[in-house]
C-alpha cells in the first residue's frame, strides 16, 4: 500500500505539473518589451484554465483555449524598470528584472554571430560593458521542419561576464541607441554562421514567389545527392585521420579537417532557421531588425536572385509580427578578396532599400581583404545606429552615404547623380578612386572623376562616346567617395535595375 500511495502521488505530482501554466522563453527575468505598443503574453495552461497577468498598472486575463495555448494583451508600456511581472493561473509565476524600453533583434550568418570577444579593442571593451539597462538574449542554434512556438535561450543584463559571446555588432549597435535614447534596451540575437538567406525564409514565402521555385528545387537535387556524398566524405575523413596522426606525431600540424556534405538535418535547407529560430520569436513585440547575412549567397547562381528571396523574406517577417513595416536595417557586404559575384550581391542589397522603413550601411570601406570577418564591428553598430536614428525615431541625422540615382552622357563624360551627397569629397582629400567608364563596347577602363555639386562628373581619355560608369565595382575594391558625414558611397553600375 505505501508503495501504491507513493505512486499515486507522484502521478497528480506530475498532472499538476503538466496542468501549471508555462511561459515561453523569451517572457522570463531580465525580460525587456516594446515601449509604446500594444504586448503580447502567451503561454501554456490546461484547456479553459484561467490565467491573469499584472504588469504595470495593468491586470489582464484570459482562457486557455482547447490545446492549451492562451495570449493576453496589455495596452502600450511606457519606458520603465526594473519591475516585476505576474502571471497566475494554477500556479503563480513572479517575472522579475523586467524592463521596458527598445527591442531589436539582430539576425543573419557569422558577420552578425560574430562575438564581441573577437571585436578590436574587445579586452577594453569586455571590461566596460557594465550596462544594468541593456538586456540581451542568444537563441540556441537549432532547425526545424515545422515552424515552432518556443526557443531556447535566457535573458541577462549586459556585464562583463555575460557580452564575450555576445554579437559584436548588436552590441555597439544597442549601446550607441541607449546613448542617444537613454532607455532600457533589449537585444535578441539569433543567426547561424554561414547560412543561406532562404534558410531563414518562411516556407509560405517561398512558395508564394515562383522567382524562388529554385530554393526547393535546388536542396531536393542536394537530398538527392547527399547518399554519395556522405560516402565519400567518410572515405575523405579516414584518410585525414590518418594523415593527421602522422602529422601530429612528426611535430606538423595536420590539414583542414574534411566539411561533411550537406544533407537531413543542415542548416542550410530553406526555412528550417525561420521555423526554428525565427518563428518563435514573431508573437514578441519589437521595434525592429539588423540583418548582417549575404556572404554565403555571394555566388553565380544566387548573387542576383538574393534581391527576390531577400525583399520576399523582409515582407514575410513584416506579416508574421503583424507591426507594419518596422524598420529592417541590414549591412552591405564589406570588401573582401571573394569572387566576381560579390559586387552583384551588393547591387542586390542596395536594390532592397526600395522596401519603406528599410536601411543599409555601407562598409566598403572597413573590411578585411583577407578576411572574410572584419574585426571593426564598431563602426558597423555606429552605422547601423545611425539608420535606426533617422528611420526608426525620426531623427534628423544623416544616416547614409551617397547612393546612385543616375547617370547622364553630356558630351565625352558621364555624369553622375547621387542622394545623401551633400559635401561629397574623397576620403582624405586627393582624387577620387574607384571610378571607371564604357562605351558601346562594354569595355571598362579607370575613369578620372571630380565633384560638382551633389554630382559627380566621369570621364577617360581612353572612352570618347561613353555610355555606362560604375564605382567600385569589384569584390575588393579601391574607392574613396565619401559626404561631408564621412559616410561611403554605395558600389554601383549604372545600366542596370537600381535604387532611385
Amino acid at each position: 500500500m505505501p508503495r501504491i500511495r507513493t505512486a499515486l502521488a507522484l502521478l497528480a505530482l506530475a498532472c499538476a505539473s503538466e496542468a501549471a501554466v508555462r511561459l515561453p522563453a523569451l517572457i522570463s527575468d531580465h525580460m525587456v518589451l516594446q515601449r509604446g505598443v500594444p504586448v503580447r503574453i502567451w503561454g501554456w495552461a490546461d484547456p479553459d484554465e484561467a490565467v491573469r497577468v499584472e504588469f504595470q498598472g495593468q491586470t489582464v486575463s484570459s482562457k486557455a483555449g482547447q490545446d492549451g495555448k492562451w495570449v493576453v494583451w496589455l495596452k502600450p508600456l511606457a519606458a520603465a524598470g526594473p519591475l516585476a511581472m505576474t502571471v497566475a493561473g494554477s500556479n503563480s509565476i513572479v517575472i522579475n528584472d523586467v524592463l521596458v524600453g527598445e527591442v531589436w533583434i539582430g539576425s543573419g550568418q557569422s558577420n552578425m554571430e560574430f562575438p564581441l570577444s573577437r571585436a578590436n579593442n574587445h579586452d577594453q571593451e569586455i571590461a566596460a560593458a557594465d550596462y544594468p539597462l541593456i538586456h540581451i538574449f542568444m537563441v540556441k542554434r537549432k532547425v526545424a521542419e515545422q515552424p515552432m512556438d518556443d526557443i531556447e535561450g535566457t535573458w541577462a543584463a549586459v556585464t562583463p561576464q555575460s557580452i564575450p559571446t555576445f554579437s559584436a555588432v548588436e552590441y555597439f549597435f544597442g549601446r550607441d541607441l541607449y546613448g542617444k535614447l537613454h532607455v532600457p534596451m533589449g537585444l535578441i540575437e539569433s543567426n547561424w554562421g554561414g547560412t543561406p538567406a532562404e534558410a531563414w525564409t518562411s516556407p509560405e514565402a517561398l512558395a508564394a514567389d515562383p522567382l524562388l521555385k529554385y530554393a526547393g528545387e535546388e536542396w531536393s537535387a542536394t537530398l538527392a545527392r547527399y547518399p554519395a556524398a556522405q560516402k565519400a566524405y567518410e572515405r575523405r575523413l579516414s584518410e585525414w585521420q590518418t594523415a593527421a596522426k602522422a602529422a601530429k606525431a612528426g611535430g606538423n600540424t595536420p590539414a583542414a579537417r574534411p566539411r561533411p556534405p550537406q544533407g537531413p538535418g543542415s542548416s542550410h535547407a530553406p526555412s528550417v532557421l525561420y521555423n526554428a529560430m525565427i518563428a518563435p520569436l514573431t508573437p514578441f513585440a519589437i521595434r525592429g531588425v539588423i540583418w548582417y547575412q549575404g556572404e554565403n549567397n555571394a555566388n553565380e547562381g544566387h548573387a542576383y536572385r538574393y534581391r527576390t528571396v531577400f525583399r520576399d523574406m523582409i515582407e514575410d517577417w513584416r506579416n508574421r509580427w503583424g507591426e507594419g513595416d518596422f524598420p529592417f536595417l541590414f549591412v552591405q557586404l564589406a570588401n573582401f578578396k571573394s569572387n566576381p559575384f560579390w559586387p552583384v550581391l551588393r547591387e542586390s542589397q542596395t536594390e532592397t532599400l526600395r522596401l519603406r522603413n528599410t536601411g543599409m550601411a555601407v562598409i566598403i570601406d572597413i573590411g578585411n581583404p583577407d578576411n572574410i570577418h572584419p574585426t571593426d564591428k564598431q563602426d558597423v553598430g555606429y552605422r547601423l545606429s545611425l539608420a535606426a536614428r533617422h528611420i526608426a525615431y525620426g531623427e534628423a541625422v544623416e544616416d547614409s552615404g551617397p547612393l546612385f540615382r543616375q547617370a547622364t552622357v553630356e558630351g565625352g563624360a558621364m555624369r553622375v547623380w547621387f542622394t545623401h551627397a551633400a559635401g561629397m569629397q574623397a576620403r582624405g582629400g586627393g582624387a577620387l578612386t574607384g571610378f571607371t567608364i564604357a562605351g558601346a563596347d562594354g569595355q571598362f577602363v579607370p575613369a578620372e572623376a571630380r565633384v560638382e555639386g551633389t554630382t559627380v562628373v566621369v570621364s577617360s581619355a581612353q572612352v570618347a562616346a561613353p555610355t555606362a560608369v560604375r564605382y567600385a565595382w569589384a569584390d575588393n575594391p579601391e574607392c574613396n567617395l565619401v559626404n561631408q558625414e564621412g559616410l561611403p558611397a554605395s558600389p554601383f553600375r549604372s545600366g542596370e535595375p537600381h535604387y532611385q
